[in-house]
């Protein structure tokens, strides 16, 4: 496929220009090969996800943290080695942050709602919220979304044993806390500042883990763009931890 009508395709199916706000600079951030045979997905660029993407002969790789965010930076030491390597594999780096978490068919929230049974969908901010169809265990959410995530989750159980009304961020939602009207709020990564506050307001809230909430969307993305172009694709995976 031709690489500038696949960048059209996406910045247009993804909305990319209702996320003034978005520090990331969305969109074709790197150009490579002029055609694309092969479709990488990974969360973060970096290094040794492009020397996967290299050694996967990928030559269009969509990535949800991209690599400019905002702020000029010299292009020395590992910023010059992550170039050298897209530009030895003439590989396109394209980049998709709010616009992938907050997408209805392929976001991260909606993807990983629908994957843990919420109904009744609605946006929330960059997330979802749903409910489940009938009062579910807290700790049965918690090890559906282990199941989904492969990493166990933190559970701050400041409510209720069952919930029924969920608010879904991935990644770092913690900034949203506040606003939260629902009997669970599940997000990436715990933030040391907010802890106090989940138990005051009796609120349940599951970390989930930044990098392991945010894998659904560029996973389905490039799912998505097999199905409607053939273009063949790997996850390339490297997990964080956090």
């Amino acid at each position: 496929m031709d690489r500038d009508d696949l960048v059209r395709y996406l910045d247009a199916y993804l909305r990319i220009q209702d996320f003034p706000q978005d520090p990331s600079l969305n969109g074709l951030q790197v150009e490579g090969k002029r055609t694309v045979r092969k479709v990488g997905a990974a969360v973060d660029a970096g290094e040794a996800i492009f020397r996967k993407a290299l050694e996967e002969g990928v030559d269009f790789l969509i990535v949800h943290h991209g690599l400019f965010w905002g702020k000029p930076f010299p292009i020395v030491g590992h910023h010059k080695r992550r170039l050298e390597t897209l530009f030895a594999g003439g590989i396109n780096l394209y980049a998709a942050h709010l616009p992938l978490d907050a997408h209805e068919e392929v976001g991260n929230n909606f993807v990983l709602a629908r994957e843990l049974g919420l109904v009744d969908l609605t946006p929330w901010d960059v997330g979802v919220k749903g409910r489940f169809p009938q009062p579910t265990p807290l700790l049965q959410v918690a090890d559906r979304l282990g199941q989904l995530t492969g990493m166990q989750p933190l559970v701050h159980q400041g409510g209720l044993d069952h919930v029924e009304t969920v608010i879904l961020v991935s990644g770092s939602g913690t900034g949203l806390l506040p606003k939260v009207d629902a009997d669970l709020f599940v997000t990436g990564e715990p933030k040391h500042s907010v802890f106090h506050e989940t138990f005051e307001r009796g609120l349940n809230v599951i970390y989930a883990g930044h990098y392991d909430t945010e894998t659904f969307g560029v996973k389905a993305l490039a799912a998505h763009l097999e199905a409607k172009f053939g273009l063949p694709w790997v996850f390339l995976d490297h997990p964080t931890g956090l």
